[in-house]
C-alpha cells in the first residue's frame, strides 16, 4: 500500500528546469524544489507526478507569518506506508537550508525549513487520505 502526502510551504520550490549557467533567479527557485525531492530521497525513493503550484486553502504556517501569504504546494507518493510518516519529515527537514528571496512575500529570519516550531514553521506535511 502507498503512502500519499501533501506539503505546503512558503518556500518557493518552483520547479524551472534551470541549469547553472542559464538564469539566476529560475536557477534559485530550482535548487529549492531540489533540495525538496533530495530531503525526502534520503530515505525512500518517491513519486512527484505534478510541480509544486500556489494554492490559496493551506494549513496554518507559523505565528511569524501572517496575512495573505504565498504558498506552494506539491503531492508526493512513496510506494511503501511503512516507510515514511509525517514524524520522519518533520525529523528530515528541521533546519535543510534554503535559498530565500526569490518571490515569497514572507521574510524568513534564517533561511532553513522549520516544520515543527510554531513561530517559524514555514512547510507543512499533511497525509492525503484520497
Amino acid at each position: 500500500m502507498s503512502f500519499k502526502f501533501d506539503i505546503y510551504t512558503l518556500v518557493d520550490i518552483t520547479n524551472t528546469g534551470a541549469k547553472r549557467n542559464e538564469d539566476s533567479f529560475s536557477y534559485k527557485q530550482h535548487q529549492n524544489f531540489l533540495t525538496v525531492q533530495q530531503t525526502i530521497g534520503l530515505r525512500v525513493n518517491m513519486i512527484m507526478d505534478t510541480d509544486p503550484e500556489l494554492v490559496e486553502d493551506y494549513p496554518k504556517f507559523g505565528s511569524d507569518y501572517t496575512g495573505d501569504l504565498k504558498v506552494w504546494k506539491v503531492p508526493v507518493e512513496i510506494e511503501y506506508e511503512s516507510a515514511l510518516d509525517i514524524e520522519m519529515l518533520n525529523n528530515d527537514f528541521a533546519l535543510v537550508p534554503f535559498i530565500a528571496g526569490l518571490t515569497e512575500n514572507v521574510e524568513f529570519k534564517q533561511a532553513v525549513f522549520e516544520p515543527t516550531c510554531s513561530k517559524k514553521r514555514n512547510i507543512i506535511f499533511t497525509v492525503d487520505d484520497k
